[in-house]
């Protein structure tokens, strides 16, 4: 059975990491051991359980305890779900619950790039990708389109951020991923044997179809920042430069979009 704790107190503490903590106070709260994350609906916790993290608590609307998120949180018998109705935990949150389930849990140490990139032979390299909703949408991409793993460029967002995960629909626990030491990611990515395929707009970039790209065995697909795409200097260094051809005066696609048409033209076998 379930461990149900109505909540009668809005103020005890173990209520902090859904109402108080903000997302970097949740990232260093055990410092120095892992800090928390909070992942939001059934489904979503479900992929993060399955990937072996540990739930600390729930925060559950009451219809859940027999409803969509009953069997979930059977097997957490241990694990203590914090229960009240919808309306208060709304005032308690500051907004609507997805599903209405929320589960605090622990992060775990990060894997070095070397044994993340040890069999991968197409990974994605987001530099100072900030936006949580966007590193969402790219993990998504890249865990229905073959990326085999994501590095992430120490200015990124959090890919363990609430609406990264949301967003995500959860698949940040099934794509393997770490952050690199470095800033620019190219000499990195080269020492580990991978051809770097820069996505930019600029006058000398092949088009994503080039047959050239196909050819290659291990390949990094480079994606960059929101406003100003990647650096000048990650794109001199790269191997190719690559763009998505475009049509209707369009100039560019939205970083999350972009990183779809990427994978799935780059990472399909070779016809």
């Amino acid at each position: 059975m379930p461990n149900i704790l109505p909540i009668t107190d809005f103020c005890i503490p173990e209520l902090d990491p859904y109402a108080r903590l903000t997302e970097p106070q949740l990232l260093h709260c055990y410092e120095p051991q892992e800090g928390l994350f909070i992942a939001e609906s059934p489904k979503v916790i479900e992929r993060a359980l399955d990937a072996g993290y540990v739930p600390v608590s729930f925060l559950a609307e009451e219809g859940q305890l027999a409803g969509p998120a009953a069997r979930l949180l059977a097997g957490c018998s241990d694990i203590p779900v914090y229960t009240a109705g919808a309306g208060l935990l709304s005032q308690l949150t500051g907004f609507t619950l997805t599903r209405g389930l929320l589960c605090a849990m622990r992060r775990r140490p990060l894997p070095a790039v070397q044994k993340l990139c040890a069999d991968a032979r197409r990974i994605a390299v987001l530099e100072r990708v900030m936006n949580p909703t966007n590193a969402g949408a790219i993990f998504r991409s890249a865990a229905a389109l073959g990326i085999d793993a994501v590095l992430l460029t120490p200015s990124c967002t959090d890919p363990l951020y609430r609406r990264a995960i949301r967003v995500s629909m959860g698949t940040v626990f099934q794509i393997p991923w770490t952050f690199l030491d470095q800033k620019t990611p190219v000499p990195a990515l080269k020492e580990l044997g991978f051809r770097t395929a820069a996505m930019a707009l600029d006058l000398r970039a092949v088009p994503i179809d080039d047959p050239r790209l196909k050819t290659i065995d291990k390949l990094a697909i480079l994606l960059g920042s929101e406003g100003d795409g990647l650096a000048a200097d990650t794109i001199a260094a790269s191997d190719y430069t690559v763009r998505i051809p475009m049509a209707h005066g369009v100039d560019s696609l939205n970083v999350a979009a972009a990183s779809a048409v990427a994978f799935w033209q780059l990472c399909r076998p070779r016809e």
